[in-house]
């Protein structure tokens, strides 16, 4: 019994590890500025440093928050399982392949969905919609 196994993941231009050197770069460039002005006497530039730091720091802890989500969708024999990790939270649900449904994006929608019964699982946020249907087809073939 093999196991079918398709994830789909954001398209992220950084990895964490190259947004932390950047960010420490980008850190110790800033501070010298600064000390340089206010060793100058300019006292105003370590303010506006600090609060540039500030945003530009939540800036990247937002994106780095969210630079690992992914989705994925396992099946082995008649278990199906979507795995959901967004914002380091992974969500499980799990569903039968005799009985699970694929509904297809509604026109205008990037999303699509795995159903059965009364539980319902978005997918297909992180692939175009070209890669959505090659992915649906394949999933499909899968099922009962």
């Amino acid at each position: 019994m093999s196991m079918k196994r398709w994830q789909m993941r954001r398209n992220c231009a950084l990895t964490p590890k190259q947004l932390l050197q950047f960010y420490i770069v980008l850190v110790c460039l800033s501070l010298t500025v600064a000390i340089g002005f206010l060793l100058a006497g300019v006292w105003v530039i370590p303010i506006f440093t600090t609060l540039e730091l500030l945003a530009v720091t939540t800036g990247f802890l937002i994106y780095s928050r969210h630079a690992l989500d992914c989705e994925t969708i396992e099946i082995e024999g008649k278990r199906l399982m979507v795995k959901k990790f967004i914002g380091y939270k992974e969500t499980v649900y799990e569903f039968n392949t005799q009985w699970a449904k694929i509904e297809l994006p509604i026109e205008g929608s990037k999303t699509f969905h795995i159903s059965q019964s009364n539980l319902r699982v978005e997918l297909g946020q992180f692939v175009r919609h070209e890669q959505q249907i090659a992915l649906l087809a394949q999933v499909r073939v899968c099922l009962g």
